[in-house]
């Protein structure tokens, strides 16, 4: 997975994507309260009413937290002239970053979930709706706003919930004047038959509805991706991208290894809602540049951060900025590692033909010297390994009073941080020696200030058939002299 500047930097650029969102629109109300008795007339809970929230879910939800994330949203669909039909316009007035072009069909009933909570259980749902395909006209004049939504969009979303928008003729009007301008398209369909939507980029089922689709088990990895690869060429679809509930998201590319993503979610309060986040923001990253795989990893982010929320949810970009930092810095933690845990990873980054490489140091206040070391090593393997001096063998180096400045632990974490750095492993011995001997790096990194003669365990590096190297020397930086300057300047 990329570094956190470039996740951060693909989210700061999250209000440059327009996406386009056409389907099932639906009005999601949950109703709050308390049970304690049970009914005269019947043995049925009574609940007590408390409070009681309305939102937009199906298409609207996607467009929600495409607006949310602070991307545009762009939404197209149809709601009858009803009571649940004002209130969609009322809480489309109240989005931010949404702007709507909505069909109005008499005679249709507008669909309307309402569940009924208690002790944050759901205790019942009731449905409003009607599933019968639109009427033609409704559909023409919804495909002609939609050509006109296109020409400003980036991305086409097709969210499909069984409710009759998305009939065969919808879906293929639409893909087709996608199609016409160049426009990707992601679907996120509900139907057992999938053939309408041959030819979308990206195809997002859930793990029942892949099973559906397929007739094929779902029930673990192997047998996801082997599905999705039979829908794929089935379909001529150009990737799948399958929620699995609570274990997580599953990319599988038409071409290369699947990507199997495990569920971020520290809690999980309600789904409801959950694969809309995930095509939001799936949608909103590929449109501004980033790969599926890194698209993904923010989409599952997102999801996880929302299943936490009670309702129909949103994820901000400030939430999922937060996201995004935690979990590098608990993929930085990881990169630290024990001498046992280190010759794991090296036992498995040779079966995989890697090229590992090493440098060692004190590395107690990072400098541009230092990072230039760093990624000079980087491009001359697959794998950094960094070693560093604990804070006794760094005093023993007589490197000067009061050093080293910060505490072993501290230096580690910084380097991890780095996206050169691929493991860092704090020894106590005064030479990195004993490691070398351990681990058998290809290559041997130093700092150009070194001679090779003078790089300690260069020996035994070469003995093994190993290469040592010197980095370029960066001129006037040193943590010893960045020291001594802020001694100076502070008398």
């Amino acid at each position: 997975m990329n570094d956190s500047p470039t996740l951060m930097g693909l989210l700061d650029q999250f209000h440059r994507g327009r996406v386009v969102c056409l389907g099932d629109l639906m009005v999601d109300r949950y109703i709050y309260g308390a049970i304690d008795r049970i009914s005269p007339e019947a043995p049925i809970p009574i609940i007590r009413i408390e409070r009681e929230e309305t939102m937009l879910g199906g298409v609207g939800n996607v467009a929600r937290n495409v607006g949310a994330a602070g991307g545009r949203a762009q939404l197209l669909a149809i709601h009858g002239e009803d009571d649940a039909g004002d209130d969609v316009k009322g809480l489309i007035a109240g989005m931010q970053n949404v702007q709507a072009e909505l069909v109005v069909e008499p005679a249709r009933t507008t669909t309307l979930k309402t569940r009924y909570i208690a002790a944050g259980q759901q205790m019942l749902r009731a449905d409003h709706e009607t599933t019968e395909d639109i009427s033609a006209a409704a559909c023409e004049n919804l495909l002609s706003r939609l050509e006109s939504a296109l020409k400003h969009g980036h991305i086409l979303v097709l969210s499909d919930y069984g409710k009759g928008v998305l009939s065969d003729q919808m879906i293929r009007g639409a893909i087709d004047r996608a199609r016409a301008i160049g426009l990707p398209i992601i679907a996120d369909p509900k139907r057992r038959d999938l053939t309408a939507y041959a030819g979308v980029d990206f195809l997002k089922p859930n793990r029942t509805e892949l099973t559906a689709a397929t007739g094929m088990p779902c029930d673990n990895d192997q047998q996801i991706a082997l599905a999705a690869r039979v829908v794929m060429d089935r379909h001529d679809i150009g990737a799948m991208l399958v929620s699995r509930s609570e274990q997580g998201l599953s990319l599988i590319p038409r071409e290369g290894a699947p990507v199997h993503l495990s569920t971020r979610a520290p809690e999980v309060f309600d789904v409801s809602g959950a694969g809309d986040t995930v095509v939001a923001i799936f949608a909103l990253s590929l449109v501004i540049g980033a790969p599926p795989d890194r698209a993904a990893y923010l989409a599952n982010l997102a999801a996880g951060l929302v299943v936490g929320k009670v309702g129909t949810a949103v994820v901000s970009q400030d939430e999922l900025a937060s996201a995004v930092k935690a979990e590098e810095l608990n993929r930085s933690e990881k990169k630290l590692v024990s001498a046992s845990a280190l010759q794991a990873d090296v036992d498995r980054w040779r079966v995989q033909g890697l090229r590992i490489g090493f440098t060692n140091g004190c590395f107690d206040l990072l400098h541009p010297g230092h990072i230039s070391l760093l990624n000079e090593a980087k491009m001359q393997c697959d794998r950094l390994i960094v070693a560093i001096n604990d804070d006794a063998s760094v005093r023993r180096m007589e490197k000067g009073e009061g050093r080293p400045i910060q505490a072993e632990a501290a230096r580690a974490l910084v380097l991890a941080s780095l996206a050169a750095v691929n493991r860092v492993i704090i020894f106590s011995d005064d030479t990195p020696i004993p490691l070398l001997r351990q681990i058998q790096p290809d290559i041997l990194i130093k700092g150009g200030d070194y001679e090779l003669d003078d790089v300690v365990g260069s020996d035994i590096v070469q003995a093994y058939g190993g290469e040592v190297k010197l980095a370029k020397f960066v001129d006037g930086h040193s943590s010893t002299a960045v020291i001594s300057r802020m001694a100076a300047n502070h008398e």
